[in-house]
């Protein structure tokens, strides 16, 4: 007999779990909490796949998701607890989501996936609580700077199977817990107000943008719309455009561009976007620390 081929690959290994469903049980009785838990369920699926992941397995009460990105894997987790949040009540009993997911290493097998990094992602979704998305700093460290302000701190924790502790993060998706919930892409008011006006202040230089579609270059080169003079910026290095209700600053080059926004850590974004709030420093090239060439911006 031949010996078997395992595929081995990369991919996102995301779990959600129904929490409450106890409760739902006892007092709605079997038949309803069961009718009430599978609806609940195949919304949640709907959810996942709309937002392009692959669901893999699914349990009356749990489900087994695969995404290509950790981005993937963000959006599909708020995208699950918007849904869970439009499920109604059945016998006064709410049911709540807890999510988590991590990215790494699989053993492909058919349609089925195992190894490490599914039985992180498996017990960390034991740690999400009610309205969590949780996965691991390493994770963290792979989405995309659009979900980055997302990114919240929680604790080092054993998981069983490590060595070491797994320092966890939350993806916090809603303003409030008391709020009405939104998908990361799409943050609420309380998170990102809408932009009407973006100011860039370079120099003594002011260049201004309001339109629908205005954007503005920034870099070494004379036609940039804000030439900046940092022997370590790309010519063309990097455009600030709206997008709806927001500015949004894309890197296109090869040392990457740091954007500090006020009361927020230093962030390198590199050949990525990141959406502009309130107010901050952009430096091209090197972080703001090290260099004279800061660019200030403001929106309002």
């Amino acid at each position: 007999m031949g010996r078997e081929i395992l595929d081995t690959r990369e991919t996102t290994v995301l779990f959600a779990s129904a929490i409450g469903g106890a409760d739902l049980y006892a007092k709605a009785g079997d038949v309803a909490a069961a009718d009430a838990l599978g609806k609940c369920m195949t919304t949640l699926e709907e959810a996942t796949r709309k937002s392009g992941a692959r669901v893999v397995k699914r349990t009356p009460d749990k489900l087994m998701a695969l995404a290509s990105t950790p981005d993937t894997a963000a959006e599909a987790s708020a995208a699950m607890h918007h849904a869970m949040v439009r499920c109604p009540p059945v016998a006064g009993v709410r049911l709540a989501l807890g999510v988590a997911f991590q990215f790494g290493p699989v053993i492909q097998k058919d349609a089925d996936v195992f190894g490490d990094t599914v039985n992180l992602a498996a017990r960390l979704v034991e740690l999400a609580g009610r309205g969590q998305i949780i996965t691991t700093t390493e994770t963290a460290r792979g989405l995309g700077g659009l979900y980055r302000p997302w990114v919240r701190t929680l604790y080092a924790t054993d998981v069983k199977g490590r060595s070491e502790k797994v320092e966890l993060v939350e993806l916090v998706w809603q303003a409030d817990p008391d709020e009405t919930a939104t998908t990361l892409t799409v943050p609420t008011k309380k998170l990102a107000p809408t932009v009407s006006v973006l100011k860039l202040i370079y120099r003594g230089t002011k260049v201004v943008r309001r339109r629908a579609r205005d954007s503005v270059t920034l870099g070494r080169d004379e036609s940039c719309g804000l030439i900046v003079h940092e022997e370590q910026a790309s010519r063309l290095h990097c455009t600030i455009e709206r997008k709806h209700d927001k500015f949004v600053l894309v890197d296109h080059s090869t040392n990457g561009t740091y954007v500090s926004i006020e009361g927020s850590a230093e962030i390198l974004v590199q050949r990525e976007e990141f959406p502009l709030t309130t107010r901050g420093f952009i430096a091209l090239g090197q972080p703001k620390s090290v260099t004279k060439e800061i660019v200030e911006f403001i929106c309002e």
